[in-house]
């Protein structure tokens, strides 16, 4: 069956224009004039592949469509691809912090509308089967599972130019912290997968924004810092395993309040996140940068001790230091 794509725009030549390209490239195009008309439509229809969302349009815009879609339950996770002749970075932040995938340009150039909108769909398509093919696979093959969700870290991680085998290293040092804090075989795995998939939200964030070498603009940081909620969106679907969202979305937050996505401090943040945490932060300074080497050994201990109680849960940071104590030849950094 066709994928099948929902045009919204009041331009008739836009509607007309991307139909065409879209068409021809094999899938399936509905074609609304409103916002008004697609709240309407997946009210009563069944739910497409993939909706395109103009942002100006008289009457309901596109954000405000796409806040009434998402409290929709049947249409909330459909990915929204914006249209817009805007070039300005507030308008893309502001799309994307309200839950768009990406962005298209007008006028459309055919060949980038038709690679965006099928590698969204694929993605989406990927997303929705995770679920079944992880509960398929582990009953198969826990080995074989574990390989697969290594490969989807390793991929996480070749989207950022700077990161070399980040998701598990932290993987690895989660797991050890677990297993020091009294967590059991099953449980300390647990959290290992956790941390191979703690940075999944990033697939979602444009390579621009991720590979920038300049200091990025607060809209920029902001498009970040919606990796964890993105994640936890799409690790969500994995219903057998229902904790393993928890990394995701959680592994920014601070012990003292201060952290995002949704400033939980002490006991409030899962421990699993909290682990993650400092594992996190550990192989962000022990990993070459494009501007530094990996830090010495006690600036990173000093690091970590300043931010017990603060940055960092005391008890997992305690157990993060006996590490680090007993590593003498310094070998837990990138190479």
């Amino acid at each position: 069956m066709a994928d099948w794509v929902i045009i919204v725009d009041d331009d008739e030549t836009n509607i007309k224009t991307a139909g065409h390209i879209l068409s021809r490239a094999g899938m399936r195009v509905t074609a609304m004039k409103s916002g008004e008309a697609l709240i309407r439509y997946i009210e009563e229809k069944e739910i497409p592949d993939l909706i395109l969302l103009d942002i100006k349009m008289p009457g309901m815009d596109g954000f405000e469509t796409l806040s009434r879609m998402r409290q929709n339950n049947r249409a909330k996770n459909v990915p929204v691809i914006f249209l817009t002749a805007d070039e300005k970075d507030q308008t893309e932040a502001r799309g994307l912090a309200a839950g768009a995938m990406d962005f298209i340009k007008k006028p459309f150039v055919p060949e980038i509308l038709t690679i965006r909108v099928r590698h969204m769909i694929d993605l989406d398509h990927l997303q929705r089967n995770l679920a079944e093919e992880v509960d398929k696979k582990t009953r198969e093959n826990e080995r074989l599972f574990m390989h697969v969700v290594s490969s989807l870290a390793s991929a996480i991680d070749a989207k950022d130019t700077y990161t070399n085998g980040h998701s598990s290293r932290v993987a690895e040092y989660s797991r050890e912290i677990a297993r020091r804090s009294g967590y059991g075989e099953k449980e300390s795995e647990d959290i290992y997968m956790m941390g191979l998939l703690h940075d999944v939200g990033k697939i979602g964030i444009p390579d621009a924004v991720i590979n920038k070498p300049a200091k990025l603009t607060d809209e920029e940081y902001d498009i970040i810092k919606n990796h964890p909620v993105l994640g936890a969106r799409i690790l969500g679907n994995i219903k057998e395993m229902p904790a393993l969202q928890r990394g995701a979305r959680w592994h920014h937050e601070r012990y003292d309040g201060k952290g995002y996505p949704d400033g939980l401090s002490g006991e409030d943040i899962p421990r699993e996140a909290r682990i993650i945490a400092v594992a996190d932060a550990y192989d962000a300074m022990t990993s070459h940068r494009s501007y530094r080497k990996p830090l010495p050994q006690g600036v990173v201990r000093e690091e970590i001790e300043r931010g017990m109680g603060t940055q960092f849960d005391p008890e997992f940071a305690r157990i993060m230091l006996s590490m680090i104590d007993e590593d003498t030849e310094y070998r837990m950094k990138e190479e």
